[in-house]
């Protein structure tokens, strides 16, 4: 869990120089839109890594499976949805044959966000009784 705990961390830092870098070097250089979804991209890779941070702490029962599904599947879908984003920003002018197999990635690591946090809700009973009696011994 340890290692989530820290790749939880580098995304809260990592979103605060992009979250940066996108409100002060590109917004002269991305239009709107293009602007819009790098802030998008921001946005999820932040909440992600405190809920990533959260749960590393709360499940940290290591023998536990369905937490380190649910835990390898946010920072899977959140690297996946958020970096793709941040490198069809970066290839945009310099390396367009790259934007069409970029493209398809951002939707991809959505479907696992979404598969992640389904996942936890379906397991939700079983971790939480774990971590609940757990504590409580």
């Amino acid at each position: 869990m340890k290692i989530y705990f820290r790749f939880g961390l580098l995304l809260a830092i990592l979103s605060v120089v992009f979250g940066a870098m996108g409100a002060h070097a590109l917004k002269e250089v991305l239009t709107d839109s293009e602007l819009t979804s790098f802030q998008t991209g921001v946005r999820y890779q932040f909440f992600h890594a405190i809920a990533i941070i959260f749960f590393s702490l709360f499940f940290n029962d290591p023998g536990e499976k369905h937490s380190k599904r649910i835990l390898l599947l946010m920072s899977l879908g959140v690297s996946l949805f958020s970096f793709s984003i941040y490198a069809l920003i970066a290839f945009k002018v310099a390396y367009q044959p790259i934007m069409s197999i970029l493209g398809p990635i951002t939707p991809l690591g959505g479907t696992v966000l979404i598969f992640a946090w389904t996942y936890m809700l379906i397991k939700s009973g079983d971790i939480w009784e774990k971590t609940v009696k757990k504590r409580d011994k």
